[in-house]
């Protein structure tokens, strides 16, 4: 046996784990990711059961604000700022220890009518569009880790969309746009953000090319959010997620999915649906897992209670992680597991280092300092670590070992026992 002393981050998380119930979040920060979080609203906190799952930083680590941070709440009036249903959003994630993604500042949805009906010069339109960022992100500097600072610029053909920013100032919006937050708030990260460029096609090729358009103009973009508005069969495989991921860190940019939900396109559901949804929500997860600059994944609220889809899309909808209930889908354990499966395999890979570093150094502690984006944690903790192998065809600790359909192990490593989440999924605790 060696006994072993060491700071990384994402061991210190899984000793913590007590048991899975939830905590996506530490899994996923013990995975490499910066965060697993949730969208939420602010008619939505008044929902003392939700509140109670949303603001635990264990489950999601990271908070966007659904509706109030965009232009109609923000600027109602031409200069006249009104940040009271944003701040809600942001006081809440400060409060609970959580990060934020801000959205939106240019979008051409959710616009009071002076913006979009205007009759603008492209100098007018400059101005307003830099008077409005200035304020809003000004307003929120050294809260939002990152900004959606346009979204939705495209059409689903690949085509610009035709609203009062593209017809009034072409492609030089996004520049503009972006220059402005950088300016307001030199440490957020930009992204550009959008559905349906997940995966290759028109869309995707024209949103690679809106990153060249704003590097090209010497504006800062960090980051490209894809959405993630799924359907229950219609995902895209986690290699064709995983390739069009990586086209665009190519361009040196970061990646996310930023409003991820796996709607049913006719209900009720049945077990082979949930199997199916789950498999989904695991192709996503599978791609952001396998790249190193996918920083994480937000889903679009968590429970279908709250879910924007039966609203939008008559007879679609039970999209969310969670039922109305608050209990969780089959979707809900496959995402853990891949997570679990993860930063198990992170941990594995840091204990071995550390193990080889105490073999070769006279020093029996070795401090590791894991550093995510702009965040820094340390973390120290013990932990002895037997090189005994272990048994084979046994599932590890937090692995699958049961469920409708499985054919892997069902034994599980000691000193772990095979607990039944729901029929569909089983797993070592």
């Amino acid at each position: 046996m060696h006994l072993l002393t060491k700071a990384t981050t994402a061991t210190a998380v899984l000793l913590a784990i007590p048991g899975v119930q939830g905590n996506l979040n530490q899994l996923a920060k013990a995975a490499g990711k910066l965060y697993f979080g949730s969208a939420t609203d602010n008619s939505e906190l008044s929902d003392s059961a939700y509140v109670n799952v949303l603001k635990n930083k264990d489950e999601f680590g990271q908070i966007t604000p659904g509706n109030t941070q965009k232009w109609q709440y923000t600027e109602p009036s031409n200069g006249v700022f009104d940040y009271t249903q944003g701040d809600v959003i942001t006081n809440f994630a400060e409060a609970n220890g959580q990060i934020l993604r801000c959205h939106n500042l240019v979008w051409h949805n959710q616009l009071p009518s002076w913006v979009s009906s205007g009759s603008w010069t492209a100098a007018q339109l400059t101005d307003v569009i830099n008077a409005h960022i200035a304020s809003e992100v000004g307003h929120y500097k050294g809260q939002c880790y990152a900004w959606d600072v346009v979204n939705e610029a495209l059409n689903d053909d690949g085509t610009f969309r035709a609203d009062v920013f593209y017809n009034v100032l072409g492609t030089s919006y996004l520049p503009i746009a972006f220059k402005a937050a950088a300016a307001a708030d030199p440490d957020a990260r930009l992204y550009y953000n959008d559905y349906n460029i997940e995966y290759s096609g028109a869309k995707a090729t024209a949103a690679l090319n809106i990153v060249k358009t704003i590097q090209a103009a010497g504006a800062p973009i960090h980051g490209v959010g894809f959405q993630g508005h799924f359907i229950v069969g219609g995902t895209p495989s986690q290699t064709d997620l995983t390739n069009v991921l990586n086209s665009f860190v190519a361009l040196d940019v970061d990646v996310a999915y930023t409003e991820l939900d796996v709607r049913f396109s006719s209900l009720p559901a049945n077990a082979a649906g949930y199997a199916q949804q789950a498999n989904d929500y695991g192709a996503v997860v599978g791609a952001c897992l396998a790249v190193s600059r996918c920083v994480g994944i937000t889903v679009w609220d968590f429970d279908d209670k709250y879910s924007w889809i039966p609203s939008t899309f008559s007879g679609q909808g039970e999209a969310c992680l969670y039922w109305q209930n608050l209990t969780a889908k089959p979707a809900y354990y496959k995402v853990q597991s891949l997570l679990a499966a993860a930063a198990t395999a992170t941990s594995s890979v840091s204990s071995s280092t550390a193990i080889s570093t105490i073999k070769t150094t006279s020093t029996p502690t070795t401090t590791l300092v894991t550093t995510i984006s702009k965040t820094t944690v340390t973390s120290s903790t013990t932990k002895t670590i037997t090189t005994a192998a272990a048994p084979t065809k046994t599932a590890a600790h937090w692995d699958q070992c049961g469920g409708n359909g499985w054919t892997g192990p069902t034994v599980c490593a000691s000193p772990y026992t095979c607990k039944k989440q729901n029929d569909w999924y089983s797993q070592c605790l």
